[in-house]
């Protein structure tokens, strides 16, 4: 069968139109398919900006805005350090700020949420903080408060009680973009620890003890306070001391037995602001007698930085530096 002249030039541009079509449709295709290098193995997609992260801790992992706008703190250990670190926070707990954490009894730049035992968490739900900060006192409301919010817990480990306060400093400065400042305080922290031990080892023994409401309590290597003895290099009088959160009960004849070089007292009743009558307790016909008394090595720790803000990292410094002056001063029995 033959084919017209006039129908020949139609065919062929028919047949051009279908080949365009065909050539145009595998472009799309291509242009939407993805090459044999784009299709490299799946990775996990980076978190988006702001989303957070997550941060270890005491009771568990928390995921914690990369930028905090409102935070407040129920632990004066935590408080302390981020105050060393120079983070400014927006609410705390409780009513007694001593010592360097002063400034935060001004209520009305820094409002309060309750006590360092019981949180307010009517205040809380109405601030609806970004991140709230338990600890010691408070770490047993843990659980209620991140039901609510972001929440992270800060404890002190007594039988590693210096790791904890590095470990702890290292978080905060985590969360808060501040690991530059943490260095340089846990550097200067661990110089100074190791020079306080060069004169410790060879100055005689040492026994802490806490008075509370007339009442004596020892404490030796692993309990709360016993960073003199691990960290500061201070050898135990009483090494056999029981590490109980309460210490052991004593009374002015075993620090006589014991006859300590070094007596570290802590006036309980002095730190919770009832007062204080340690010196008055201690001074007796009994403790009289001790190597301790008789040298004037008697040394009263500050209470409340020892007893209530232990464990931040402004409050080991000190506590450092009050013993450091302690041994640099020379023997000498105290004034009658």
């Amino acid at each position: 069968m033959s084919t017209s002249p006039r129908r020949f030039p139609l065919l062929v541009a028919a047949l051009l139109g279908v080949v365009v079509l065909g050539l145009a449709f595998f472009g799309l295709r291509a242009s939407r398919t993805p090459s044999v290098e784009a299709a490299a193995p799946e990775t996990a997609a980076p978190p988006a900006p702001g989303a957070g992260r997550t941060i270890a801790h005491a009771q568990g992992s928390t995921v914690v805005a990369e930028h905090l706008k409102q935070v407040v703190v129920f632990d004066l250990a935590a408080l302390d350090t981020l105050d060393a670190l120079g983070v400014e926070v927006q609410g705390v707990a409780g009513e007694y700020f001593p010592g360097q954490l002063a400034k935060y009894a001004d209520a009305k730049k820094y409002p309060r949420f309750g006590t360092l035992f019981e949180p307010d968490y009517e205040a809380l739900n109405a601030a609806r903080p970004d991140l709230v900060i338990t600890g010691g006192r408070t770490s047993a409301r843990y659980a209620k408060l991140a039901a609510m919010m972001p929440t992270i817990d800060q404890v002190t480990d007594d039988a590693h009680y210096l790791d904890t306060v590095v470990s702890n400093t290292e978080r905060l400065a985590t969360v808060f973009g501040k690991e530059t400042q943490s260095r340089a305080l846990i550097e200067g922290l661990r110089q100074s620890i190791a020079t306080l031990k060069e004169t410790t080892a060879a100055r005689g023994k040492g026994l802490i003890v806490l008075t509370s409401g007339g009442r004596m309590s020892a404490y030796g290597p692993g309990s709360r306070f016993g960073v003199l003895h691990e960290s500061f290099g201070i050898p135990p009088a009483a090494p056999s001391l029981k590490a109980s959160l309460h210490g052991e009960a004593i009374g002015s004849e075993f620090i006589l037995e014991t006859n300590p070089d070094w007596l570290f007292v802590i006036d309980r009743d002095a730190a919770i602001g009832e007062g204080g009558a340690a010196q008055r307790l201690l001074d007796n016909e009994l403790v009289r007698q001790t190597t301790a008394w008789k040298q004037g090595q008697v040394v009263y720790l500050d209470p409340a930085n020892t007893y209530l803000i232990g464990g931040g990292i402004q409050s080991v410094r000190r506590l450092l530096e009050q013993i450091s002056d302690a041994y640099a001063k020379p023997r000498q029995p105290p004034a009658p």
